[in-house]
């Protein structure tokens, strides 16, 4: 009787330690909206390069630089002399002005105070100050993914808009290590 009792316990165990099975997904997804997203932000990067070279053609007294990381930009004022340019946790301080490709105007006459890389500033900017020398002026053009993007500054520019941006960086305060 003992035994018995035993292979119950036994068999009511290997039982009730049974996982469940998996359930199947209910409706399986073909992929169809990411297909769609991938070819809506393809035509957009076209159009928005197509607008950023119509704009460079226009302009051929301006020599306009490629950057590494996807953005052109041209000097105003550049300065030919070896000096500092920003680096992580400089203090900076830059004025700009900020438009759309097409010429309205965003932000005019602004400026600000900026540690390097350890605040929020948008991708573009924040490459594109790492290019200048004090007093240096250029006029960068970011298409929308190195600007604000899809979300837009949550003010005055909105999705997905490409920007022209003079910038002047005024002073660099080096970092004390």
């Amino acid at each position: 009787m003992k035994n018995l009792h035993i292979i119950a316990i036994l068999t009511l165990l290997c039982f009730s330690c049974k996982s469940p099975e998996a359930r199947l997904p209910e409706s399986v997804q073909s992929g169809s909206f990411l297909k769609a997203s991938v070819e809506r932000n393809k035509k957009l990067n076209e159009l928005e390069h197509k607008q950023i070279s119509d704009i460079i053609k226009s302009n051929p007294d301006k020599e306009y630089f490629s950057s590494e990381s996807g953005f052109w930009y041209h000097y105003n004022t550049k300065i030919e002399k070896d000096t500092i340019q920003p680096e992580f946790g400089d203090l900076i301080h830059f004025s700009f002005n900020v438009s759309t490709i097409e010429g309205d105007q965003i932000y005019a006459n602004s400026s600000r105070t900026y540690v390097m890389d350890k605040e929020e500033l948008f991708t573009g900017l924040r490459e594109g100050l790492k290019l200048l020398k004090p007093t240096e002026t250029a006029t960068f053009i970011f298409p929308s993914q190195k600007a604000f993007g899809y979300y837009g500054d949550e003010n005055k520019i909105g999705t997905n808009v490409p920007l022209i941006c003079e910038v002047t960086l005024n002073t660099i305060t080096q970092k004390n290590d």
